[in-house]
């Protein structure tokens, strides 16, 4: 079984909330998990954010809880199994991972069955190199988060995406000119994306080094995931991607526009055939 796909098992697994809801032999891996509740943590990717709208949270194009039927997010190819499936997104736009434990209890209270998290990305991204959160802050808050959710929520399958790789965000667009004003005007993600087309090699290193903490944040997140037996990984599917531009909206050439909402969702959702 490839590792992005790993979360069905925990799905298939457990023995009385997340039975499955038809007969063994279902073809489609959508049809065949039935849960009444489903909770997503995270930042604004999971909350959608410009994905409908100028400066707007669009939870219905969210990769995770979306309801619209373009993105076909996880929540749509649960319902297949429970047309009666409740969803909360209780990510919030411009969320570090300090806000992951409070999220957490949130999902508790709403005896969620299925948890997605997808957090870091402003960790990384910050008005500078210097305020970048540290991995080891990073993994204190991860793991309260995690221990929350298990203990409040035992039997509870947990999915972990991977942060995208937001140096492939500077690679795609920093040769549009409308990429570039947006970051600068909007003070989007400075560490990473200051000087844009800049050569110099201080700023070719900060780059590196941002990158390199997004590579420690997902290393922290899978190894603290591991230690939970609810909880799966992407296996890396979400920062290992080669996205476009034509995936990132033209608001802010920062977020998923609903194609890279669709696209994660199918990096993260396990099918048959993969």
């Amino acid at each position: 079984m490839s590792a992005p796909r790993r979360f069905l098992a925990v799905l298939l697994s457990l023995p009385v909330a997340l039975a499955p809801a038809l007969a063994p032999g279902t073809a489609s891996a959508e049809t065949r998990v039935s849960i009444t509740s489903m909770a997503s943590l995270g930042d604004s990717i999971t909350r959608g954010f410009n994905a409908c709208g100028f400066y707007l949270d669009c939870p219905s194009r969210s990769w995770s809880t979306g309801s619209a039927s373009s993105v076909d997010s996880h929540y749509l190819r649960l319902k297949g199994a429970n047309p009666s499936l409740v969803v909360h997104n209780d990510a919030k736009t411009g969320a570090k991972v300090a806000e992951l434990p409070g999220q957490a209890e949130r999902a508790v209270s709403q005896r969620a069955e299925y948890v997605t998290i997808l957090i870091g990305a402003n960790d990384a991204c910050t008005p500078s190199e210097e305020t970048m959160t540290s991995v080891a802050d990073y993994e204190a808050a991860f793991r309260t988060a995690l221990q929350t959710l298990t203990s409040g929520l035992p039997e509870t399958a947990i999915l972990v995406a991977s942060i995208p790789d937001v140096k492939r965000l500077w690679e795609v667009a920093k040769d549009k000119t409308a990429a570039r004003v947006a970051w600068a005007t909007l003070n989007i993600c400075q560490s990473l994306l200051e000087r844009p087309r800049s050569t110099d090699p201080e700023d070719v290193a900060r780059r590196e080094r941002v990158r390199a903490r997004v590579v420690d944040f997902n290393l922290v997140a899978e190894k603290v995931c591991a230690e939970y037996p609810t909880c799966r990984d992407d296996g890396g599917a979400v920062f290992d991607q080669r996205f476009e531009l034509s995936d990132v909206n033209t608001w802010d050439y920062f977020h998923p526009d609903a194609s890279g909402q669709h696209l994660l969702a199918e990096l993260t959702y396990p099918s048959d055939d993969r």
